[in-house]
């Protein structure tokens, strides 16, 4: 072969192996991105040629795609048309139901992605997931049009209904989460405020982009998932955890903590008081010292500061994780923020630990599972939002079984824990008013920012109930104090919504 015909040889061969590797960067390397762009209109048009699944919850649909007139096919909507919240809250009649299922369907949309049970379950939902295989190639046979599977949540939806509308009928910024113990199985995740989904899974691009940048530009933060993506300090909730560790350790009911209304952390001149002004007295005046159920129930900062600092740092590290603080969370199937205690290094940091301050951080969901871990006799169970998967002809692809992830505490110490938590919930706050109900809880107020930002502190309460055979455990936060300000407690402000949830949940079963 002359020089010529090698040169054109050797550069049709680099020109070849040029497209070769444009071909395979294209559809290999770059497929995912270039199918996920929302500039592909042909993904779009796909995916809204197929109708997608259901989201159902107790037998009512939360999200559903209808066949509309358009080049789209199919619309999807939150929830269908005419159902209402609980028609005693007068304000939330016809609007509740996509403000208040929002933190559990999240949105679908061609330009924004998706959130939510959406995104978490989108295989499932729009027919690609590896177990409808036979019915795609079923569909393709017969000429069928192809159809997503549906998804079943755990939420209880007039739960879930009074748990938003115990939040925003009030106007307050947070969060509700319910629990079975039993299994994990979650019956309510409420978020505040909260937004409607329809707009943004619209068809018309200049609703969309409205919607979108109304919500991205409010302040308030309405498609924050608080239950699972915001943390907070758990203040006196927390001492379910120090008291744990202590009774762990050795400590028990009787045992003698100081009653002190105000101590100085170590190495600090730094006071740190109990509750009131003047600070109170924990127990009867005159006494040095005072009983741990004593000062649980009366939910006294000094004895479980001084509780924490004398069991040590490595002590109430572990039990915290053995209630899976400080542990990357599983997902729900929704992703949840990880919980953390922080640093502990020196004894005045473990003090303020102790009564849920300093660095410790909580996800809502994550107090739930606290309660709810005392309640099943010490063993905690993977909390869990999909109840089962099905296909479209309603068949079952899987469903969610109760998985025990730790044996946290003994069962005798989740008896005597709940033994405080009764009496805690005794001496919370018109704790008459739902005696029927037999709660054993922990209410919390918990400071956050510096002291020159003066914010209101956040208001928390965590409980369960019947206390003899639980059937529901709860956590509630209402951010800033709510509409108390700094006079708010978790006792006046997160208790009454609690008590209104377990009660309803009670009342249903």
């Amino acid at each position: 072969m002359n020089a010529p015909l090698r040169r054109v040889a050797v550069a049709v061969m680099v020109m070849i192996a040029v497209l070769l590797g444009n071909a395979t960067y294209v559809q290999v390397i770059k497929a995912d991105s270039l199918r996920t762009d929302s500039r592909n209109q042909r993904v779009l048009f796909d995916e809204y040629s197929r109708q997608r699944g259901q989201i159902s919850a107790g037998g009512q649909v939360l999200a559903e795609s209808v066949s509309v007139d358009s080049r789209y096919r199919f619309l999807r909507q939150y929830p269908p048309p005419g159902t209402q919240c609980d028609p005693s809250v007068d304000a939330f009649a016809e609007a509740c139901d996509p403000l208040a299922m929002a933190p559990v369907t999240g949105f679908y949309s061609m330009q924004y992605s998706s959130t939510g049970l959406e995104h978490a379950e989108d295989t499932i939902l729009n027919g690609s997931d590896d177990r409808l295989f036979g019915r795609r190639l079923f569909d393709l046979l017969s000429g069928r049009d192809p159809r997503g599977g549906n998804v079943v949540s755990t939420i209880v939806p007039e739960l879930q209904k009074i748990a938003y509308a115990e939040l925003a009928g009030r106007g307050y910024t947070g969060s509700v989460v319910a629990i079975e113990p039993e299994t994990g199985k979650i019956l309510a995740l409420a978020s505040t405020p909260s937004y409607d989904p329809n707009p943004l899974a619209s068809h018309d691009g200049d609703e969309r982009t409205a919607a979108w940048e109304a919500l991205t530009d409010d302040a308030a933060q309405p498609m924050l998932n608080r239950a699972v993506s915001a943390t907070y300090p758990p203040g006196s909730t927390f001492k379910v955890v120090t008291a744990a560790a202590a009774l762990a350790d050795g400590a028990r009911l009787d045992t003698q903590v100081t009653a002190a209304p105000e101590i100085t952390l170590p190495d600090t001149s730094v006071t740190l008081p109990n509750f009131g002004a003047p600070p109170m007295h924990c127990g009867p005046e005159g006494n040095e010292t005072t009983t741990l159920l004593t000062a649980f129930a009366l939910s006294c900062n000094t004895a479980f500061a001084e509780l924490a600092m004398d069991h040590g740092a490595d002590t109430l590290r572990a039990q915290a994780e053995a209630f899976g603080i400080g542990i990357e969370p599983q997902p729900i199937p929704l992703a949840v923020a990880e919980s953390s205690v922080g640093s502990l290094p020196d004894d005045a940091a473990i003090a303020q630990s102790g009564i849920g301050q300093q660095s410790v951080a909580l996800t809502p969901l994550q107090n739930a599972v606290i309660a709810a871990t005392v309640a099943n006799g010490g063993v905690r169970m993977h909390p869990y939002l999909v109840d089962r998967l099905e296909g479209p002809d309603l068949s079952t692809l899987s469903t969610t079984r109760p998985k025990a992830l730790e044996q946290t505490l003994s069962p005798e110490i989740a008896a005597t824990l709940t033994e405080m938590m009764i009496e805690s919930e005794r001496n919370t706050t018109d704790a008459g008013s739902a005696s029927w109900m037999s709660i054993a809880s922990k209410t919390g107020t918990a400071e956050h920012g510096t002291a020159e930002e003066g914010k209101a502190p956040h208001a928390w309460y965590i409980g369960f109930a019947p206390f003899d055979r639980p059937q529901i455990a709860i956590a509630v936060i209402v951010e800033d104090g709510g509409d108390r300000g700094h006079a708010a407690t978790g006792g006046t402000v997160a208790a009454p919504i609690g008590r209104a949830v377990i009660g309803a949940a009670l009342r249903e079963d």
